[in-house]
């Protein structure tokens, strides 16, 4: 069958928690319009939230177009959608449902429809990525991809030059005598027992948090009743700075700087993977402990052959409120030993096709 360029794209994106899904979004679409050089729609319910991620976007327009993608305003009326022609590949993430209107004129021009699903580790997704379904009104067909750490699924969100822009940065970097972590969680997280191991601990610390809704508890922690961005706050061996929201492009570089990293949910998972540096994942918790079997999935499959049990017993301590000082001192003891790993496994994971690449060839093969 002869490949077909498919260069129309529309993504479709709801906000729902967490800045979570538009961080997805945002980044598979440049990737989409600059790397392809498609042309991508990527439709946004919040722009007051979207505005937190993506640089100079004007919440007041409905349509604007900043880094060579055009951004629109997700409308919820009715006739919205009646003058939009369908793009040639229509993206429904995280089965955010689409336009009643705008699914409608998808049954002219029959595109491609993709549901983008979220990162799992856990082994059915290499069962179920792929795989066809039929819209029970309009009789298309819709497809589910799932991103996933193997070749049996969509890969990951990485950018062709990624790994260079990162290795340059970190060789400009200079070793301090400080431990440098970066702390980004949910607010459920055992944050008051971190802190007070990381003050105990048996090495300087050096904390950065980007603000985010669990300040209370860091000034609650030091003794403050308010606590604001730029402030620094001291306790034994632990030294915290209080950053301002970052943009992609910025949090990048902090997981690069530090030795350490904390991360959550989806996005900022992944970029911790791309920096090289060890990291802790913190899964979204779910009813029944559903977020402890997605954390055993990708600890299964991110420490494969890895000698040392520390990241996996500090990973499920951190999920399961249960940081110790003795757990903090082992980790940090074998942080050295766990950069040389770390390096490594993004190396491997870095060998497989990315996820835009993976969906451009999907698209291109006309499945």
């Amino acid at each position: 069958m002869m490949k077909k360029n498919r260069v129309s794209w529309d993504i479709f994106c709801r906000v729902v928690d967490n800045f979570g899904d538009i961080g997805v979004c945002w980044r598979l679409s440049k990737q989409l319009a600059n790397e392809h050089k498609l042309n991508v729609r990527l439709w946004v319910d919040d722009l007051q939230v979207a505005s937190k991620i993506i640089q100079n976007l004007d919440t007041s327009l409905h349509a604007q177009t900043i880094d060579s993608v055009t951004i629109y305003r997700w409308e919820e009326s009715a006739s919205a959608f009646d003058e939009v022609r369908p793009a040639e590949v229509v993206i429904e993430t995280f089965a955010c449902n689409l336009p009643a209107a705008y699914l409608k004129a998808m049954t002219l021009n029959k595109p491609i429809w993709i549901n983008l699903e979220y990162l799992s580790a856990e082994a059915w997704i290499n069962d179920c990525h792929g795989q066809p379904s039929t819209h029970p009104q309009t009789g298309l067909k819709k497809t589910f991809f799932f991103p996933g750490f193997n070749n049996k699924t969509g890969g990951l969100i990485r950018e062709q030059n990624l790994s260079k822009t990162r290795d340059a940065a970190i060789a400009m970097m200079k070793k301090l005598p400080s431990l440098q972590v970066s702390l980004f969680c949910y607010p459920d997280a055992p944050i008051k027992d971190l802190l007070n191991t990381m003050s105990q601990g048996n090495a300087p610390v050096e904390c950065f948090v980007p603000m985010d809704s669990y300040q209370h508890e860091i000034a609650a922690f030091f003794g403050s009743n308010a606590i604001n961005i730029g402030d620094t706050l001291n306790q034994g061996q632990l030294k915290l700075t209080l950053l301002p929201f970052l943009t992609q492009a910025e949090y990048d570089q902090l997981l690069w700087c530090c030795d350490l990293n904390f991360v959550r949910g989806e996005d900022s998972w992944i970029r911790a993977l791309w920096a090289s540096k060890p990291f802790i994942w913190q899964p979204y918790r779910q009813a029944d402990d559903l977020h402890l079997e997605k954390l055993e999935a990708f600890l299964k499959i991110y420490l494969q052959d890895n000698p040392s049990q520390i990241l996996a017993e500090f990973s499920r301590a951190w999920s399961e409120d249960g940081i110790t000082l003795s757990l903090w001192n082992r980790l940090i003891a074998e942080i050295n030993e766990l950069n040389t790993w770390t390096t490594q496994r993004s190396q491997h994971f870095e060998s497989q096709t990315d996820l835009a690449s993976t969906l451009v060839i999907f698209t291109e093969n006309g499945v």
